[in-house]
């Protein structure tokens, strides 16, 4: 089943749910920062095994102590959709383990 891109609306109220978390021309993305490199590693890698699991992926950037996310539905003509939230929330949820800000 092909998956619909979002309306505005439904974009702005899904973003309400998630502090930090905005739109750029490349889609939902997130940006953190880390106490060193080697709890930026970590949270890639996190995230990394995340996204494997439910076969949908961002594009990662690790920095020095910071970890950076963008992520689209290349299936839906790299539009906003909700597999792009659920992937936003997922990594919500395990970044503050990793001491994540």
């Amino acid at each position: 089943m092909p998956v619909e891109p979002l309306s505005q609306k439904e974009i702005e109220d899904r973003l309400a749910e998630l502090p930090g978390w905005s739109v750029t021309d490349d889609g939902l993305t997130r940006s953190y920062r880390l106490a060193n490199h080697f709890a930026a590693t970590a949270l890639v890698v996190h995230i990394a095994q995340i996204q494997d699991t439910i076969d949908h992926h961002s594009d990662l950037t690790l920095g020095y102590n910071s970890v950076n996310l963008s992520v689209n539905t290349h299936s839906a003509g790299g539009a906003i959709t909700e597999l792009d939230f659920g992937l936003a929330q997922r990594v919500e949820e395990i970044a503050p383990t990793h001491g994540a800000s």
